[in-house]
C-alpha cells in the first residue's frame, strides 16, 4: 500500500455573499473576538449549503466546501469532478495554500506545484526564463537544478522564440504551456492541475495528459486533476472524487465515480405540465463503447462509436421519440438524430438500444453529447444535457480529409439495434 501524501480531515470553507465583512461593526467585533480566543466563527453556524441554483439573501454565509475528508497516496492520480460551482477549484486552492480553510485540517508531505488558472505563479513583467527560475526557487530547487531542466521545459512548452520576452505579451495558450511545463519538469512531489488545460490546443492537451501519466506512473508523483472532460479523467486517473454542492458525494474507482456522475446529470423539464402517463419514462444508463463492447471515451478518426442506452418506458404510448445531439468543443451542435421508440418487450418497461455510428467520421477534437426522450410538439419528458464527452484523435492531417467532410452540420444515419 502506498504511503499517504495528502490527508484531508473535515475540510470546510465558508464565504459570505455580498460585501466583505459581516455587515455590522458589532458582528465584525464578535468574529474577531472569537478568532482571538481560538473559538469557532460564530457566523459559520448559519452557513447554507452551496447550491448555486437557489436565490441568495443579502449577507448570507455559504459553505463552498463542508466536511470533506479523503486521503491520497503517493503516485495516485485523483480526478475531481462535479458541476460548475460545486467546490472543485476551492478544494484545489485550499490544497495549494492559496487560501486557508475555515474548518478542518490538511496535511501534505512533499513539494506542491499548482496550475490553477492562466498565468499561475508568473510575474507578467518578468520574462519566461526569469519566471522559470523564480518558480523553481519557490519549489526549493537550486539554480543548477533548474538549469538542468531548462531545455526540457522550453522544448515541451514550445516557447523558445519568446523565452526572453515578458510573459505579459504571451497569449493565454502560451502561458498555460509554459506554466504546465514548469510545474511538471521541476519535479514537485505533488502536481495540482485545474481545468486550465482546456485553454491549450488539442496537441498540447494530449502531450500534457501523457506527461501527467508519466510523472505518476514512472516517477511516483501524485497528481490531482480537475476537468469536465470525462475522457481525460477516465484516461489518466485511477481514483475519482465527486463533489456536489460543496460536499463530498463519492470517492471510489474513477470509472464508478464517472458513471455515478453522468447518471445523476438528469434534468426533467418543468415548464410544461403533461398529465399523461408517459412521464414515468426515463433514461437509466447511457454509455459509449467500441465494437468489442468496452466502455471508452477516446476514439480514432475511423473507429466506430457505439452508444448504449438502457431506459424505462412505463405505460408506453405511441409517439415517444429519442433525440441525440452532438456538440463540438465550441458548444456548436454539429448533428442531431431523432428516432421513434418502439414499445418495450414486457411489462417491466425496460428497453435497451445500441446506436452504431460507423459511417460518419469526426475530426480531431472534443465532443459532448446531449440526449432526451420527448413527445414532438408536446413535451420534453427527460433530458440529459452534456451527459458525456469523448475525444477523437489520430495522426492524419485534417487537410487530407476536407473533400470527404462537411464542416457544418451533418446528418447521421446510425444503425439502431433494439433489445
Amino acid at each position: 500500500m502506498s504511503k499517504t501524501v495528502i490527508q484531508v480531515e473535515n475540510l470546510g470553507k465558508l464565504y459570505r455573499l455580498g460585501e466583505v465583512g459581516t455587515g455590522t461593526i458589532s458582528h465584525d467585533l464578535n468574529r474577531w473576538w472569537a478568532q482571538l480566543r481560538g473559538k469557532e466563527d460564530p457566523f459559520s453556524k448559519v452557513g447554507t449549503v452551496n447550491d448555486r441554483t437557489q436565490k441568495a439573501e443579502k449577507g448570507e454565509h455559504v459553505w463552498a466546501l463542508k466536511d470533506v475528508s479523503f486521503n491520497v497516496g503517493q503516485g495516485e492520480v485523483l480526478g475531481v469532478i462535479g458541476k460548475n460551482g460545486a467546490g472543485k477549484s476551492t478544494l484545489l486552492k485550499l490544497l495549494s495554500r492559496v487560501t486557508s480553510p475555515t474548518t478542518g485540517h490538511i496535511r501534505i508531505k512533499g513539494r506542491v506545484a499548482s496550475l490553477l488558472e492562466v498565468g499561475t505563479g508568473f510575474h507578467p513583467e518578468m520574462t519566461g526564463r526569469e519566471n522559470i527560475y523564480m518558480n523553481g526557487t519557490i519549489l526549493g530547487m537550486t539554480r543548477k537544478e533548474i538549469s538542468a531542466k531548462l531545455d526540457d521545459i522550453v522544448d515541451f512548452a514550445g516557447v523558445a522564440k519568446y523565452l526572453d520576452t515578458p510573459t505579459k505579451r504571451y497569449s493565454s495558450g502560451m502561458q498555460v504551456r509554459l506554466a504546465f511545463a514548469v510545474a511538471a519538469f521541476l519535479e514537485p512531489e505533488i502536481l495540482i492541475v485545474d481545468e486550465v488545460l482546456a485553454v491549450g490546443d488539442a496537441e498540447f492537451q494530449k502531450r500534457a495528459i501523457g506527461k501527467m501519466q508519466e510523472v505518476s506512473q514512472g516517477d511516483g508523483r501524485t497528481v490531482l486533476f480537475v476537468s469536465h472532460n470525462m475522457a481525460s479523467v477516465s484516461q489518466i486517473c485511477s481514483t475519482g472524487l465527486l463533489i456536489e454542492n460543496g460536499m463530498m458525494a463519492m470517492l471510489d474507482d474513477v470509472k464508478t465515480v464517472i458513471n455515478t456522475y453522468t447518471n445523476k446529470r438528469r434534468e426533467v423539464f418543468e415548464g410544461f405540465e403533461y398529465s399523461g402517463p408517459i412521464m414515468d419514462s426515463f433514461i437509466q444508463r447511457f454509455s459509449l463503447c467500441n465494437t468489442a463492447g468496452e466502455e471508452k471515451y477516446e476514439f480514432q478518426f475511423d473507429e466506430p462509436i457505439i452508444l448504449k442506452y438502457e431506459m424505462i418506458l412505463r405505460n408506453y404510448s405511441k409517439g415517444l421519440n429519442l433525440g441525440l445531439y452532438i456538440q463540438d468543443k465550441h458548444n456548436q451542435r454539429i448533428t442531431s438524430i431523432v428516432k421513434e421508440l418502439p414499445a418495450p418487450n414486457d411489462d417491466s418497461g425496460c428497453l435497451s438500444i445500441e446506436l452504431h455510428l460507423s459511417k460518419q467520421k469526426f475530426l480531431n477534437g472534443s465532443y459532448s453529447i446531449s440526449t432526451e426522450i420527448f413527445i414532438p410538439f408536446v413535451d420534453k419528458v427527460h433530458l440529459l444535457k452534456d451527459v458525456l464527452s469523448f475525444e477523437v484523435v489520430d495522426n492524419i492531417s485534417p487537410l487530407s480529409r476536407f473533400n470527404n467532410y462537411d464542416m457544418g452540420n451533418f446528418y447521421l444515419e446510425p444503425e439502431f439495434i433494439f433489445k
